[in-house]
């Protein structure tokens, strides 16, 4: 294992950014986060065992940059030991190769009051690259954040767009079990458990559309109804599995 942290401190964000030979990617995401005017934050890169390129590039980053280079069992896992190591008061994801919407973001952001008892703040993002995820036409490119009851139909919130208190972590981590959606799982936990997310009409960031969650397979939709009952009831079971259907019947139109 490969691990770089100079001194412990406590930022008031985290940013966390797993990556597996993706070195370009990496690169962009580290100029945006660099760029931005808001500067109380810490960045924990948690590489899956890169090549020898990308760990030489982790050990030539300095304060509030930090890396552990190790093979992990996925994104989620790389998320989970982020979580770790993070001392931020909020914590963030953000993807390699993404990159925020401009250098003022962050500023926007923190720079806003919430009420007492905000847990989770969410905005839009704006999807780039050929790719275009099933859910949207080929024309719409912003997901716009929700927390309403449509999250038991579709995730409301982008964790590119996202930013959860560490609280919310602290007896909860993602769930490798749903290891293409333990993300919306995790936020379909913290609607049914009435945590109090504040959204805003912001767009966060740039993100690409090709990642795995988007592709809208078999398999996907399978561990959807799963994690979907889990958090209900098995007597929903064959209301998800008309959602997923449905889903699946609307992606051969768009």
């Amino acid at each position: 294992m490969n691990i770089l942290k100079i001194k412990v401190i406590y930022p008031k964000l985290s940013i966390i950014i797993p990556v597996l030979n993706n070195l370009d990617g990496l690169k962009k995401s580290i100029e945006s986060i660099s760029s931005q005017i808001f500067k109380d934050y810490e960045v924990w890169i948690i590489d899956g065992g890169s090549t020898k390129k990308t760990k030489d590039y982790l050990a030539s980053l300095v304060f509030p940059f930090f890396w552990l280079s190790e093979k992990d069992s996925g994104i989620y896992d790389a998320m989970n030991k982020g979580l770790q190591y993070a001392n931020g008061e909020w914590v963030y994801f953000l993807g390699s190769g993404d990159e925020f919407i401009d250098k003022q973001v962050l500023q926007t952001i923190f720079s806003k009051e919430y009420q007492e008892g905000v847990s989770i703040i969410s905005g839009s993002v704006l999807y780039e690259g050929d790719a275009k995820p099933f859910i949207y036409s080929k024309t719409k490119a912003i997901k716009n954040p929700s927390w309403n009851f449509s999250m038991w139909i579709r995730n409301g919130l982008h964790h590119q767009a996202t930013f959860y208190k560490k609280i919310l972590f602290v007896d909860v981590k993602y769930d490798l079990n749903y290891p293409i959606f333990s993300d919306y799982w995790f936020n379909l936990l913290q609607y049914k458990n009435k945590v109090n997310c504040f959204l805003l009409s912001d767009v966060i960031a740039k993100c690409t559309s090709d990642g795995v969650s988007k592709l809208g397979s078999k398999k996907n939709y399978k561990e959807e109804v799963q994690f979907k009952t889990h958090l209900s009831s098995s007597l929903f079971a064959p209301v998800f599995y008309l959602l997923v259907t449905l889903k699946m019947s609307l992606k051969k139109l768009v």
